[in-house]
Order: structure tokens, then sequence, then C-alpha cells
């Protein structure tokens, strides 16, 4: 435990000369400061400079070469995954002996890849740094870090007498809350939000500093995935979920070359006439063995594969083909909304790829709805973005903005953006025929959709009731479950067809009068 101790604290002391003492700057006017220092008498200074700095040199790592020099990180000047492993390794049969506690945290910077894109390289070296420091700031004495691969820390406790769950979590919200602070870069403000995975010990598949942080590791996989800003302890089913979705990534590549995944439609209506207004692309992946995946256990894995670009490009083709061929059939299906993830409307190109399906299926682009998360509008100032979404528009693609309620838009962003019609999120919804405070929500929704002339669509609506509600307050359109299930496109003809052939001329009751 001592030698763990002692270790740790060179390990720190090794760090702190060679960031405050052995810097460029310092080191090049050393040579002039001991000459001031000869030249008003200093003699005493100078001999104690010569015997102290090879000593100090050495203990900084100032000559350290070949394999002891590839054990420390670069940018952040951390122990590398070795060194680090070493002293947890060291710790855990001195921990177990004595009945002491430790833990590993796993610290990861969400969206990564979007910061470096923002902010280029060096700029990512400052944040990594900046987070470093304040990952270190947090930790006790002779607690230890890490740089581990890309944007990711690990944190290994001193050992102390007893740790448990609370405990645990509590530490992970002091690291979590200290490193996810902004950092300014040439007077520019970067957010920085991090996941965080721990492990306890007496929790380790094995009683090993390898498996400790491997299980770290997993729980801070996990926390992305449930992320950005997710805390996950990591438990025995972990490892059997991961290892379930890295096989499904495995198999994305061939589903996609083999057309496995292929968007479903799901009918919208208007509550005044009951006609259909439009369907909505949602992906489905049927695969061979394993049948249909849901698509929130396959979507996640293809964000982690980087695949959304191709995604958007599969559901896109099939969407402007499922019109033409709605079109052929002659059955009337006025526009069809596709979903677009921000790594697809980051793509400068993007608009370039839209035109060019259109073209190719003879299509007018208000045939194609532009669907956007809310929280995309809310949180994004990405230019690429904006300037996307507003050529779309420009264009004459409608512009939806998806799951509204849950992202806090502003007004000034829905115009921003060239938002046609709010589609309001389930949450709103649910219950609605039955919950006056749930009308009162939706009622607010329509009516600041009124005054900003925007369409409205009801999403998740599942009864009779609430399909009846949303028509008195004033709700343009519906869609859920009530209405009809996502369906093949081998399958919507058939539905078209006799969902026109029940619609019945009956006036749809009305509590809010509209205009």
């Amino acid at each position: 435990m001592a030698m763990q101790g002692l270790k740790a604290s060179y390990f720190r002391l090794r760090r702190a000369l060679r960031q405050g003492f052995f810097r460029p700057q310092i080191i090049t006017f050393l040579p002039a400061l001991l000459l001031a220092g000869y030249w008003f008498g200093g003699e005493g200074v100078i001999l104690i400079a010569a015997l102290l700095f090879p000593v100090l040199a050495v203990m900084g790592g100032l000559f350290d070469s070949g394999h002891g020099a590839t054990r420390r990180d670069g940018a952040t000047d951390l122990l590398l995954r070795e060194d680090f492993l070493d002293l947890l390794s060291e710790a855990i049969p001195r921990v177990e002996a004595q009945n002491w506690n430790t833990a590993c945290f796993v610290l990861e910077i969400d969206d990564w890849t979007t910061i470096v894109e923002r902010i280029g390289k060096s700029g990512a070296e400052t944040v990594l740094r900046r987070t470093s420091e304040r990952i270190e700031s947090a930790m006790r004495g002779a607690d230890f870090a890490a740089r581990l691969e890309g944007p990711r820390f690990a944190v290994a406790l001193d050992p102390v007498r007893r740790v448990d769950l609370d405990a645990a979590l509590n530490i992970a919200e002091r690291l979590q809350g200290t490193a996810g602070q902004p950092v300014s870069i040439d007077a520019t403000s970067v957010r920085v939000s991090v996941s965080i995975g721990f492990c306890l010990n007496t929790r380790a598949p094995r009683r090993t500093g390898e498996a400790l942080l491997g299980a770290a590791e997993i729980a801070a996989e996990e926390a992305r995935t449930n992320g950005p800003g997710g805390t996950r302890a990591y438990s025995r089913e972990m490892r059997a979920q991961i290892s379930s979705r890295n096989a499904l990534m495995d198999d994305l590549l061939s589903a996609f070359s083999e057309g496995q995944i292929r968007p479903w439609f799901q009918p919208q209506v208007s509550t005044d006439t009951g006609k259909i207004t439009g369907m909505e692309a949602l992906a489905r992946w049927l695969h061979p063995e394993r049948g249909m995946i849901a698509p929130g256990d396959f979507l996640p894995a293809i964000e982690q594969a980087g695949l959304m670009e191709r995604l958007g490009e599969v559901m896109l083709h099939h969407a402007c083909s499922a019109l033409r061929a709605w079109d052929r059939a002659g059955v009337s299906v006025p526009t069809v909304g596709v979903n677009f993830a921000a790594a697809e409307l980051r793509n400068p190109k993007l608009v370039d790829r839209v035109k060019w399906e259109l073209d190719r299926f003879d299509l007018a682009p208000e045939r194609l709805t532009i669907e956007v998360l809310e929280t995309v509008v809310a949180t994004t100032d990405d230019d690429t973005i904006t300037r996307n979404i507003a050529a779309l528009a420009t264009m004459g693609c409608p512009v939806d903005l998806d799951d509204f309620g849950t992202g806090h838009a502003s007004i000034s962003s829905i115009r921003r953006f060239a938002v046609n019609r709010l589609k309001i999120d389930r949450s709103f919804v649910m219950r609605v025929h039955e919950d006056r405070e749930q009308q009162k929500m939706v009622s607010a929704i329509l009516l600041m959709a009124e005054q900003l002339d925007l369409d409205t669509l009801a999403e998740g609506v599942e009864s009779i009731g609430e399909h009846a509600m949303l028509a008195q307050l004033g709700c343009g359109h519906i869609q859920g479950f009530g209405l009809a299930r996502p369906m093949a496109f081998e399958d919507t003809i058939a539905w078209i067809e006799k969902h026109n052939a029940r619609i019945v001329e009956t006036p749809i009751p009305k509590g809010i009068a509209r205009e």
C-alpha cells in the first residue's frame, strides 16, 4: 500500500516538474538567470543550481527516451494505460489483503467528433488538456489518472476503508461536474459534457487491474450510449448487452448492402377531412436470422459506427422511390417525411444530394418533407446545419419540427430554420382526452402555432378519444398507432385504398372553432 502511494506521488512530482519548471521558455532563460545571479554575487545560488538541476531533470523525465518516453501522454502529460494498469494492479492485492476498497472511473467527452470538426485539432488538444487538469483538480492527493484512447480518461481511487455504490456515485458526479465545464478557446466558449462509467473492485469480473479498468470502460460505453452526460455503474448484464450491440455493428455493413434496412411508412391524416396528407418514413431492420430488430436497438449502433449518413441516403432514396410508385398506382400521398440527423445536416453536399434524388424520380420538392428534431434546432450553432435547412426550405421542401416540446426551441430559432409545421411530441398527446392539464398544454402549443402561421401534427395518437379531442382543440393532422402502425411499402397501397373507402363525409366534432 505504501509503495503504491509512493509511486503515485512520484508520478505527480514528475508531472509538476515538467509542467511548472521544464518548460521551453524557462529553460531558455535559465543561463541568463544564472548569469544575473553570478553578477550580483550569488555564487552559492549557482552552486546549488548546478547540483540540483541534474537531479530534478532526471526526476522530471527530461532525459527520458525509448520505452519510458512513450508511457506518458504528450497532450495532457497524464499516465498512459500501461503505467495506470501497473499502479492499479499493484493496489488490488493490498486492497483485498486489508479488506479495503478502490474503484476505477472512465470519463469520455461527448460528441468528440463534432468538437474536433468545429474547433480543429489544435483547439481539441486544448480541450483535452483543460479537461485533464480539471479531472486532476477533483481528485484526492493519492488518486491517479491516465489518458486512454481518444477523448477518454481513467481515474483510480487511492484505496480507502470503504467505498460503496452511493459514495462512488458521488465521486462520479464530482468528476463529471468538474470536467464538464466550458473551455475558452480564442474568445470562443466550447461546451463540454462528459459521460462516466465506473466499477468498484468488489464488482469487477476478476480481481485484476485490467479487469477493473475493462469493467469501467464497459460502463462508460453504456453511459455514452445513453448520454450525453450519462452515468453508469458496471453490472455483469452490461457485458452481454454490449456484446449483442457489437454483434449488431458487425452486421450493419452487410445489412445496408443487402437491403435489410429500409423505410416503413406510417400514415398522417387531416383531422378535418380524414384524408391522407402524408407518410413518415421510419427505419426498420429485418434481419435474416434475428427477425425484426427494434429501432432503439440498432439506431444507436448505426450512430456509434458513424453510419448515420449512410442510413439517410437509404431512407431518402426509398422514400422518393415510394412516392413515384404511389403516383404510378394512382393513389394520393402528397408528401413523405424523412428524418435528417445532425450528422447528415452537417454535410455541405446534402442539398445537392437531395436535388439529385428528386430529379432522379421526377418529383417536386414539396413532395419531400424535411423532419428535424427540435433538439437539433434548439442547440445547434453550426452554420452548415442552418444553411442546409434554409436551402432545402428555399428549394420548396417543407420543414417539420419533430418531437416539439422536448427541446426548448425558441420562436426565433423556429423562424430562423423556416419551420412549416410543429409535430407535437407524444408526451403531450397521451390521454389528452382525459387529462385537463394535457389539454391546456396542447391548446397553448396550438395557439402559438396559429399566431406564427404554422401547421400542426400530433404524434403518437393511439385512441379514438385522443383523435377526437385533438380535432376539437384544432390540431391539423394526426399520426400514430390508433390510425395505423408503420408498414412495409408492399402493404401501403392496400391500406390507402381501404382507408379512402372508409372516409365518410360527416362533420368532425369541434370544441374550439377554427377559421
